[in-house]
């Protein structure tokens, strides 16, 4: 990870909102000859037992299987990002660069048995869907669905051993350079653009 104090979030209650706010994330393992990823789901935890990442992956998957063998995981959490452009600067002679938004949490990772995926599943359902009103809520699905269904996946938790973040928004920039900054990424359409600039402005 790209390390330097100028970009690293101290407020721990600000990164674990962020992780809270992405919680589509990319799990990383190790198989003991490459590294094997995939993108999931999840939900963030923390209670007296410190802080838990739970989710649940497809079984059969070179991911399932190198999660089973080696306990190490790595879990990528990403925000908005946006090209700067160097032209807005007050000396626009430079390199034009990139913000953006991540943490990093390395920890072990443990499968679940069958009972306690399909309260993964149930917890994740529910907080998407309303049990009260959603005609998808968990609830809802048949015993057949859910068992058959769970027989293909395996729940996970992990317990956070080291967090690391990067909230890269020019803050070795000028004022001046940052509010350019700002009013050009708002000028752009895509909505990682515009989020960047409100990142941005939250931190003049």
């Amino acid at each position: 990870m790209y390390k330097s104090s100028k970009f690293e979030e101290k407020d721990a209650q600000k990164v674990g909102a962020f992780m809270q706010a992405h919680p589509f994330i990319t799990l990383i393992g190790f198989d003991g000859i490459c590294p094997v990823a995939t993108q999931v789901p999840v939900q963030v935890y923390q209670d007296e037992q410190g802080l838990r990442i739970v989710g649940h992956v497809m079984k059969k998957t070179d991911h399932h299987e190198a999660y089973a063998r080696n306990e190490n995981v790595l879990a990528l959490f990403t925000g908005a990002h946006a090209y700067v452009s160097a032209s807005v600067y007050e000396n626009p002679a430079v390199a034009s660069t990139w913000n953006y938004s991540s943490v990093q949490a390395k920890g072990k990772i443990r499968l679940m048995d069958e009972a306690e995926t399909r309260e993964v599943i149930k917890q994740l359902t529910n907080s998407y869907e309303d049990p009260a009103t959603s005609k998808a809520a968990f609830h809802r699905m048949t015993d057949d669905y859910i068992e058959k269904n769970l027989k293909a996946i395996s729940g996970f938790e992990i317990r956070v051993e080291h967090l690391a973040n990067v909230f890269k928004l020019s803050q070795n920039h000028t004022e001046t350079n940052r509010k350019q900054i700002i009013e050009n990424l708002e000028q752009h359409g895509d909505a990682d653009a515009q989020q960047v600039a409100l990142e941005m402005k939250k931190r003049l």
